[in-house]
């Protein structure tokens, strides 16, 4: 029954893409679009501050972040 259910919206998807027209074109944009937001952002405005840290310099980095920002959430 469950198998019915999921090979039907399977086939209702694959066949409403398969008559898309603008609408490929809308979903390529969509596709350039995050893939500029989650890549090319990352790559420029959010720095990896534990790259080259092993296992426990990682460990001793996020335990002091999450204490020193809840410590100043409480002053707050």
């Amino acid at each position: 029954m469950i198998k019915k259910n999921i090979i039907s919206i399977y086939t209702f998807y694959r066949d409403g893409f398969r008559g898309m027209t603008i609408g490929r074109t809308l979903w390529v944009l969509i596709l350039i679009k995050l893939f500029l937001m989650f890549f090319v952002l990352k790559l420029f405005f959010f720095p990896s501050f534990l790259k080259g840290k092993d296992q426990m310099e990682k460990q001793e980095y996020v335990g002091s972040e999450l204490i020193e920002r809840a410590d100043r959430n409480l002053e707050d």
